[in-house]
Formats: structure tokens, C-alpha cells, sequence
């Protein structure tokens, strides 16, 4: 079928090769975003609804959470049929209308693709265990009960190996029609594909082809890294107290997942007359994995999303044993990551070639808040933490990410109770802990700091009832903070967290040493300040620079001459002194029109959670 064509913007970036480079990717999460229909969910109508507030924005790509049809055990993570959209979010006609409104305003769609795992409700699966003779058997991993005296098969001890599931139990499911076990590493209702059966693969590649040529302009392919297990599957370390074992190693980035990633990539993307984007998101991807993936010379995917930044919020118990970021580390965490997938460059600094790329995010809908998490959300500070932050992740090497709500400085949710929960993952965990004897109490107040849910709250649209996500109740409840903390309250108010982001987005689009330039930490190890230096050399040799310097803490920085930071970055290479004349781009105390006038050079002086933004040339 034909579909509108993408109509170039000036907010948005065009169709040069490296667009996807420069672009920025907005995620929407459908059931939190609007809803139209009363029915406290938000859908596919409420997104076009809003593509508005996008375009103003200035974000060029929308990564839309899974909106197939879905029994919703895992908010639509769990798909029922890849080819229909679930009544709960609209119809196939109202995507068509999303891609058509998105292409006229110069945007793009990215669609959640989800094929480690289907649902157990998708066709392919009540086929597979309606017999062991089922020409789709083979379809997903069955293996037979462990013999264990004294039990029979089925039994709890009899699974295959002591893998446990991510959302909690064991990660073998016992059927009874068949009497065997399947594998599942997230929900009971999400069986794991068989990928090394080559007719699952042909059955994805072309779902996806189809997708594509309805209009849709790439794939974020969720957990795609664990599509290639490590047979035989085999019992997995088990620690002291530890209900299960862990199988993480022998189904993440697996023997044949480089074979299945460049196979899909010439068999989907490759014959395709545009840049089709992929993301990986890759749990447990490591520094020298990404390259590989990344590395535009193997033919994969685009850029991964990892997770090592976000797993500095919990502690030695995991998610649910949640523990205060040190700054330091999680600076010098994603400058690793930089330097992972930094480019080639010549003698005088100019990028000859890269050689992977990365996503640049503080949050998404399997995350908290970054002003919670990251910041300080204190009504005092909020702003102006919540404007640093995006000032940080936007003067990062690779495509930075905005989730729903971030743009106005959404903070953690206020949770009263289980019954506030909606999240499998969470609900899972307080019933498995409190089943095994752990306190109800402590269990509950481990939740609210790493629950997905904090994400998950409707958007804050503005100040009326129900924030003006729905006329009905929502499926969870909406922040209490709403009245002063909405959208309504920030487009086009100078100052505002959003007339932030969108000047940073702006920012990207036009400033080559920002959208491509190479990238220095210059004061790793410290925790009360982040200060980033990109460049750009172009092919004339000219030289242009931005500087980032951002304080962390309540109590700000000094920046005159003598100052400990001033001190650490002549150590590094950058003279502050020599910065006087430079262009203040933005400052998160002042309205971003305001920079220029503020002043030239780095202040004397960053109050707490203040930064700013310099460029000269050179």
C-alpha cells in the first residue's frame, strides 16, 4: 500500500544520510499519553491528538510502545497478533491517520517490535502446545521435566534448569496437554520464540516488511539481544538466599545473534529505497559488545540501548533493593560508554568514520523519573535539576531519547499502598517475597523508588481534572502534583523545563559539533559536578567547541579563577580564562532567549543545580 510521504520540516531533521544521526526520539507509552474515548486508557487517536505538542517540541522520531493486539498482561508487551492493533488503542485506521499526521509534520514512527517473546493467546502458540506433533511445535523451547526422585514431572524441581523468570517464579511453565515445560524469561503469558527454527524468522521478517510498507520508519526491538540462546540450556549460577539461578548468561547475546541481527537487517531493511531505524535494546550488552552490534561495516542495527547507568540505582539485591546514585559514577559510567563507540578520527581531531553509535536516555517506561532518580525533585530545585539533566543527556555522543512527560519535568509517583501498583513486575515481586516470609512492610517500602510505574503515570497535560488525560477514571492513578507541574503551564512560558528541551533539540539540529562532534569528559571521578567538551573540526580545519559545565549538588560550584573545578579543568586541557569571549548558549537558571544576553564566558559562579552551555570557534 502506499502512505504519505514524509514532508520536510525545518523543526526536524530531513532525509541526509545521517539524519538519525541528528535526530531526537520522543517515546510515547499509548495507555499514559491521552485518551480520547473516556475510558481511562489512553490510544492511538490521542496520540495524533497531541503530534502538536511534538512538532513544537521539535523531536523528529516517536517510538511508540507495543499497541497490537494484546491480553495486556504486561501493558501489550505480551502480543496476541502482530498484524492488528488492540481495540483498547483504536484501529489499524487510526495508525494510518498517526503515520499520515506524523509524515505531514516532518516526523517519523518507530514501532515496538517484540519477538524474543509472543503472548500465550498468539495463534502461533495454541498451536505449538496443542500437540507435540504440531507442525509449530518447534515454534517456541520445550523441553521435558528433569527426572528427580520422589517427584513427579510438573512438579516444582522438575523444571529443565533453575532459571528464574525476570517477573518473578520459575522461568519453565508445565503444560499439561503435552507434559512439557516451555521457557519463558519474562511473564508466564510470554513464551519464549524459537529463533533457531528459520521459519519463525521468515514469519518475523516478513511481519515486519509488512509494517514498513504501511508507512512505519523503524523498529525498537525490545530485549532483542536474548533471541539467541545457548544450547544445550544448562543449570545457571544460583547465590545464597536466591529462590532460582540466573540463565542471563546463556540467553543474552547469544552464539547466533550477530547471524540473526545481519540477516534481518538484508533481508528486511537493506532492499528498502530509505533508512529503515533500529534500536536495539540490549539488557546486559557490554562495551565491547556494542560495537559489534553498531559498527555501520556489519549491517545490525543503528544503536543499543544498555543499562548499566540505570542498574547504578540498585543495590546488591537488585531493582527492589534500591540505593542512592553516586554522581561520579554514573558520569563516568556513560563516559565509558562514550568512549566505547567513539569514531575515528585523524591527527586533527576530525571523525573520519564511525564505528558504532549509541542512545542517550535518563528514563523510559521501564524506568523512574530522572528528576527523581537523578536530580533533585524537591519542589525548590526541580526546575532547575530537571533542565541540568537534559542539558547533560543532550550534550551526549548519540541520539538522545525524551520520555513522555520528561520534557516538563515529571516527577516519581505517590503510591499509598499495593493496591496503587499496576506494574506485573512489581505486584510479582511483593507476592513472591511475602509468600517466602519476608516482612509485608519492608517488602512494600522496597517498591516506590524503582517501580515501572512511576513512569507509567497519565501525562500532566494541564491543570484540570484528571490532568486532562481523560474525562474518565485512569487505569492508574495520575500524579498529585499536576496542578503546578503540566504542559499547560510550560509551552511557550520562557524559562520552562520544556522551552528548555525544545532549545536543545534545536540545538542538536543545527550544531555539528553537538550532533556529531567527538566528545571528552573533563571531571571524571567527581561527584558534585559533570563537565563535557565536544568538538567538531571541519574539513576546512576550522575548530568549533562546546562546553558543558553543570553543578550537582544544592549547594553549586565556584568557576573563578583558583576554584577547585576551575583547577581540575586546566588539568585536563581547558583554560576557563580562554573561554571569556565565548557564546553562552543556554543557562537552566535563565530562559534559554536570555543566554546571550546574560553575558559571555563560563559565570563565576553555578548555583545549585545551575549549568550552561558555551561554544567558540577556534
Amino acid at each position: 500500500m502506499s502512505y504519505p510521504a514524509l514532508v520536510t520540516s525545518p523543526r526536524h531533521v530531513g532525509q541526509d544520510a545521517d539524519w538519525w544521526r541528528r535526530a531526537v526520539v520522543y517515546q510515547v507509552y499509548p495507555r499514559s499519553f491521552q485518551d480520547t474515548d473516556g475510558d481511562g486508557y489512553g490510544d492511538v487517536p490521542g496520540i495524533t491528538r497531541r503530534l502538536d505538542h511534538l512538532d513544537t517540541l521539535g523531536v523528529d522520531v516517536v517510538w511508540l510502545s507495543p499497541v497490537y493486539r494484546s491480553p495486556q498482561d504486561d501493558n501489550g508487551y505480551d502480543i496476541s497478533d502482530y498484524e492488528d492493533i488492540d481495540p483498547l488503542f483504536g484501529s489499524l485506521e487510526d495508525l494510518d491517520d498517526l503515520i499520515a499526521g506524523l509524515h505531514a509534520r516532518g516526523m517519523r514512527l518507530v514501532m515496538d517490535l517484540v519477538v524474543n517473546h509472543t503472548s500465550d493467546e498468539h495463534p502461533w502458540f495454541t498451536q505449538s502446545r496443542a500437540c507435540r506433533d504440531n507442525p509449530r511445535r518447534d515454534w517456541y523451547i520445550w523441553r521435558p521435566a528433569r527426572q528427580v526422585e520422589g517427584l513427579a514431572p510438573g512438579e516444582p524441581g522438575t523444571e529443565p534448569t533453575n532459571w528464574g523468570s525476570a517477573f518473578s517464579g520459575s522461568a519453565w511453565q508445565w503444560d499439561e496437554t503435552t507434559g512439557e515445560f516451555y521457557l519463558h524469561l519474562f511473564s508466564v503469558k510470554q513464551p519464549d520464540l524459537n529463533w533457531e527454527n528459520p521459519e519463525v524468522r521468515t514469519a518475523v521478517y516478513d511481519m515486519m516488511g509488512r509494517w514498513l510498507d504501511r508507512g512505519v520508519d523503524g523498529f525498537r526491538m525490545d530485549v532483542i539481544n536474548l533471541i539467541s540462546k545457548t544450547y544445550p540450556l544448562a543449570d545457571g549460577p544460583q547465590g545464597e538466599g536466591d529462590l532460582y539461578g540466573s540463565g542471563f548468561a546463556a540467553v543474552a547475546n547469544g552464539p547466533r545473534i550477530h547471524q540473526f541481527l545481519h540477516e534481518m537487517n538484508e533481508t528486511v531493511f537493506a532492499p528498502r529505497g530509505r533508512h529503515v531505524l533500529t534500536v536495539g535494546e540490549m539488557p546486559g550488552v557490554t562495551l565491547a559488545d556494542a560495537p559489534l552490534y553498531t559498527d555501520p561495516a556489519r549491517g545490525e542495527v543503528d544503536m543499543v540501548f544498555q543499562f548499566e547507568h540505570v542498574g547504578l540505582a540498585e543495590g546488591p539485591g537488585g531493582k527492589f533493593d534500591p540505593r542512592r546514585v553516586d554522581m561520579s559514577a554514573l558520569k563516568d559510567n556513560l563516559a565509558a560508554w562514550q568512549a566505547a563507540l567513539a569514531p575515528a578520527v585523524d591527527e586533527s581531531g576530525r571523525v573520519t568514520g564511525e564505528l558504532g553509535w549509541g542512545s542517550s536516555y535518563w528514563d523510559n517506561h521501564d524506568q523512574p523519573r530522572a528528576v527523581s532518580r537523578f536530580g533533585d525533585d524537591d519542589p525548590a530545585w526541580r526546575e532547575t535539576s530537571a533542565k541540568t539533566l537534559a542539558s547533560i543527556l543532550h550534550l551526549h555522543r548519540g541520539t538522545p531519547y525524551v520520555y513522555q512527560g520528561e520534557e516538563i519535568g515529571m516527577t516519581n509517583a505517590v503510591f499509598t499502598g499495593l493496591e496503587s501498583y499496576r506494574d506485573l513486575e512489581s505486584v510479582n515481586h511483593y507476592h513472591e517475597r511475602v509468600a517466602h516470609g519476608d516482612d509485608p512492610e519492608r517488602v512494600l517500602a522496597s517498591l516506590p523508588t524503582n517501580s515501572r510505574d512511576n513512569a507509567r503515570t497519565p501525562v500532566q497535560w494541564d491543570d484540570s481534572p484528571q490532568a486532562g488525560f481523560t474525562t474518565g477514571a485512569p487505569w492508574i492513578d495520575v500524579n498529585p502534583n499536576y496542578p503546578v507541574l503540566n504542559a499547560a503551564a510550560q509551552v511557550g512560558v520562557p524559562g520552562s523545563v520544556f522551552e528548555h528541551y525544545r532549545a536543545l533539540i534545536a540545538l542538536r539540529h543545527e550544531d555539528e559539533a553537538v550532533a556529531l562532534g567527538t566528545f571528552r569528559l573533563l571531571d571524571a571521578g567527581e561527584a558534585g559536578s559533570w563537565c563535557v567538551l565536544r568538538e567538531h573540526v571541519g574539513a576546512d580545519g576550522t575548530r568549533e567547541q562546546v562546553l558543558l559545565l553543570a553543578s550537582l549538588t544544592r549547594e553549586g560550584i565556584a568557576l573563578t579563577e583558583g576554584s577547585a573545578l576551575c583547577a581540575l579543568l586546566a588539568e585536563n586541557g581547558v583554560d576557563l580564562a580562554q573561554w571569556a569571549g565565548a557564546e553562552r548558549l543556554l543557562l537552566a537558571s535563565l530562559p534559554a532567549e536570555d543566554a546571550a544576553a546574560s553575558g559571555t564566558g563560563a559565570p563565576e559562579r553555578l548555583e545549585g543545580w545551575d549549568s550552561v552551555i558555551l561554544r567558540r570557534s577556534l
